[in-house]
């Protein structure tokens, strides 16, 4: 699946922010055109009129009729000083659970008066740089981020240092880097992958193969949680059933594996547990392509509960994750800990649960 980009009206929205944040443009100063801006960044003037929309709606701007329009002023909109801005960094911005999350997050920054400032690092670690040097030019009072590629160090620790050194409360979802002390929110990944194998061996399963993504910590924990599940339960695992890839083989190397794998009729698996739903649609065409059917043939458990788990002509047995309360609960932990509020936890770590529906079956 292709990562889509972050909608042009918001880029736009964030980069006029930018001229108000650094006193380009003072307060009754007249905006540029909407064909100026058009011009200026080539867009569409539907684009342009769609962002000034935005920014008239929440105070930002004003517009005077036959005269054009004008950034507020402080007493026809909000202060600029006063208005407490979060940052939000997550490797994907429009794909898959993601949405889910950031709308969690600026539902609960909204209801407390927050600004929300978003951009995504499509996982990669120089995009995850660009973005914290966006984020730290703003008049941030907080940051929500979740580590790119977290199984491979965290060549940013820079900016990170920065946020403690100013004083700026962050946190991180879904994992954290290992050598940071900052609160943090994620799924027992472990734990999922261990119930997801231990499913399977208890329907009677003895070949099973795993795919994980192992650049991030949430595929290395995953696969950790898949593997004690077999020590456990004394389940033998075939080395070449345990498939490792990373963000940029996710759209060939799990397909192809799964195929050749399907196609060895007396070796093949008759299970297989994947790094999540997104994974796992993508092989149930393999399978189909194989020319065998699930469950019939072939037992699939996904992992984090989306929407896609139930959007094919098979349900997925999966794993929970909590998704839009993640990101309400990282929103309120964060305004708390900038508030300066008594009693807030730090970690919090959610259990996920199995949820089982047509894809898998007892052999």
């Amino acid at each position: 699946m292709t990562t889509k980009q972050q909608p042009k009206y918001m880029i736009l929205k964030q980069e006029i922010l930018t001229w108000l944040h650094s006193g380009r443009l003072k307060p009754d100063d007249q905006m540029p055109t909407e064909n100026e801006i058009a011009d200026q960044f080539q867009m569409s003037r539907q684009t342009v009129r769609q962002t000034f929309g935005v920014l008239e709606q929440e105070g930002w701007i004003y517009r005077i009729q036959g005269k054009g329009t004008f950034v507020s002023s402080p007493q026809s909109g909000p202060k600029l000083q006063d208005v407490q801005t979060i940052g939000v960094i997550t490797t994907y911005i429009s794909d898959y659970i993601f949405p889910h999350i950031v709308r969690g997050a600026e539902s609960a920054l909204r209801s407390r008066g927050y600004r929300m400032l978003l951009s995504s690092t499509d996982n990669d670690k120089v995009k995850e740089k660009e973005s914290l040097h966006m984020m730290m030019s703003q008049p941030l009072s907080g940051l929500i981020i979740e580590p790119t590629k977290s199984a491979e160090g965290n060549p940013n620790l820079d900016y990170f240092l920065s946020l403690c050194y100013k004083d700026i409360p962050y946190l991180m979802i879904n994992e954290s880097y290992p050598e940071l002390s900052c609160p943090y929110i994620k799924a027992d990944d472990e734990a999922g992958g261990y119930k997801a194998a231990e499913h399977l061996i208890k329907l009677g399963h003895r070949r099973i193969a795993g795919f994980f993504k192992i650049d991030d910590l949430q595929g290395v924990n995953r696969l950790k949680g898949f593997m004690r599940a077999h020590q456990e339960h004394k389940v033998p695992l075939v080395p070449e059933t345990v498939i490792r890839y990373t963000t940029e083989e996710k759209a060939i190397k799990p397909f192809e594996t799964a195929y050749a794998m399907l196609k060895q009729e007396d070796t093949r698996p008759t299970a297989m547990v994947c790094y999540n739903d997104e994974l796992a649609v993508h092989l149930l065409e393999a399978v189909r392509q194989a020319g065998l059917s699930v469950p019939g043939d072939l037992s699939i458990v996904g992992f984090d509960d989306s929407t896609l788990a139930v959007a094919t002509e098979v349900k997925l047995t999966t794993l929970t994750h909590p998704k839009m309360e993640m990101g309400a609960m990282a929103a309120q932990l964060l305004m708390d800990l900038i508030e300066q509020k008594k009693g807030t936890a730090s970690h919090h770590v959610y259990d996920p649960e199995l949820v089982i529906r047509e894809s898998t079956r007892q052999i």
